[in-house]
């Protein structure tokens, strides 16, 4: 990776350039469509002209060639897997007051909580059980009286506990912006994907939304991907707060930030993320958003990332119901999180939390609800890590995914993770449906992925566990 020193400033996010953007596309034609479709199909990304163009589409049939490109770069790339994740609160403290949050530094009414080293342990325990490999570290943006020890010792608890054959084999982080020698503490602790959401790319509503606290720093926030890379951590993830601001200005906005780190450091973001406002306890803003995006509007954004950065995994929450969650699945999601809490101690405890959590869940289910879902649906679930671990980060993956060849990593790998799950945690329903697609997928893989995918799940049923390529 070229790493260079952060920028101080925020120059790269240039509002004026995207409302003339977002006025030239406004009178393109279905012609400049299709052609913006035909570039997209060739994995090759978009600019912001021709991500603006795409959000102007209207028209039904028009929206479904796009829909369709949608699905065939998704494919290309990564293929019918969904990699499964679960988030893991362990503290709901914050110095900050940000309108739409229930963590909010003046919310009495939120029950403040800051787990223990042995109730993370226990919180970890809990998602082994049920068979998860992969979780995102969430804080509020302040911690106890050890300060930024308290993640790095939390990151240490969560690798170091085990139960029976199970463990957590790659721990991403999403915390408070931090320092340059802060991100090498991090990128030393062995994290997987740092990410962190600008909420709003618009200063103005930035402002309106955040009143307090560091947080209020707009410069500080956007270039924290910056000092991120610049420390060594080459996967990090992005992401706005949909219904804050206009979400065309927020796409082209991303788009400004994801061409800033590509020319920064040679190489754009791992993941993005695509929340949308939920309700939170003691917040009117997030019961009423300011902008409300349609779900119609939803699946264009998701259609529209993976056509512009064809590369990136997109991450879906459990924020969105089962329902919507489906409908994204096939126009370009990669990972979602499944069988969530959002509170500390969500997991052990098994109470209501809802007065600890940080905003409301649409999607209640299991893990293994989750999973049977979609393999019934005939995605597989993934709990694969093999890349963190093997070095295909930053570049090194990116010149795999970006011309669709990872998958003839994650294909096989995905099998693998897919069966030890279903042997070793699924239900007798799950393990039967996941049976059912793992052996059907073993039929249809081409050559040397099929070979390979034909091995490593032959090497799981001889009760091997974390076999990978």
């Amino acid at each position: 990776m070229n790493i260079t020193a952060p920028k101080p400033s925020s120059n790269f996010i240039n509002e004026t350039a995207i409302r003339s953007t977002l006025d030239t596309a406004r009178r393109s034609s279905p012609a400049r469509v299709r052609e913006v479709l035909s570039k997209a199909r060739q994995l090759e990304g978009l600019d912001a002209g021709e991500v603006a163009v795409l959000m102007e589409i209207q028209d039904a049939a028009l929206m479904e060639e796009m829909f369709a490109a949608a699905r065939f770069v998704k494919d290309e790339i990564y293929g019918n897997r969904l990699v499964l994740f679960a988030p893991l609160y362990i503290s709901n403290l914050c110095k900050n007051e940000c309108s739409y949050c229930a963590f909010r530094a003046a919310n009495t009414e939120l029950q403040r909580r800051t787990l223990t080293q042995a109730e993370i342990a226990k919180e970890v325990e809990v998602l082994i059980n049920q068979g998860h490999k992969r979780v995102l570290l969430v804080a509020g943006e302040s911690y106890p009286h050890e300060g930024f020890d308290y993640i790095l010792k939390a990151l240490n608890t969560i690798y170091s506990t085990k139960n029976g054959r199970g463990e957590i084999r790659r721990v991403n982080v999403n915390i408070a912006p931090l320092t340059v020698e802060q991100f090498r503490q991090l990128k030393d602790a062995h994290i997987g994907t740092y990410q962190l959401f600008q909420e709003t790319y618009h200063r103005e509503t930035y402002a309106k939304v955040h009143t307090l606290g560091a947080k209020k720093n707009f410069d500080w926030r956007v270039n924290v991907m910056d000092r991120a890379m610049t420390a060594g951590i080459d996967d990090v993830g992005i992401g706005v707060l949909f219904g804050l601001y206009d979400w065309k200005f927020e796409m082209l906005a991303m788009q400004q930030h994801i061409h800033h780190l590509e020319e920064q450091f040679g190489v754009g973001p791992h993941t993005i993320s695509v929340p949308r406002i939920e309700p939170a306890v003691g917040s009117s803003l997030a019961e009423r958003p300011p902008h409300v995006v349609s779900d119609a509007d939803f699946k264009k954004i998701v259609a529209i990332l993976r056509l512009a950065v064809p590369y990136t995994g997109i991450i879906m929450s459990t924020r969105e119901n089962a329902d919507t969650r489906r409908a994204t699945f096939q126009l370009g999601v990669s990972q979602i999180s499944a069988g969530s809490r959002c509170n500390p101690g969500g997991y052990a405890e098994c109470g209501d939390g809802h007065n600890a959590e940080q905003f409301q869940l649409g999607d209640h289910r299991s893990l293994d609800e989750v999973v049977r879902d979609l393999a019934s649906l005939g995605y597989t679930p993934s709990f694969c890590t093999a890349c963190y671990r093997l070095g295909r980060t930053g570049a090194d993956f990116m010149d795999l995914a970006k011309p669709g060849l990872i998958k003839e990593h994650c294909s096989p790998n995905a099998l693998s993770s897919c069966l030890e799950y279903l042997m070793g945690y699924a239900a007798a329903e799950t393990r039967q449906v996941g049976e059912k697609l793992v052996n059907r997928e073993l039929q249809t893989m081409p050559g040397a992925i099929g070979k390979t995918a034909n091995e490593l799940v032959a090497r799981v049923r001889q009760n091997e566990k974390d076999v990978f390529v």
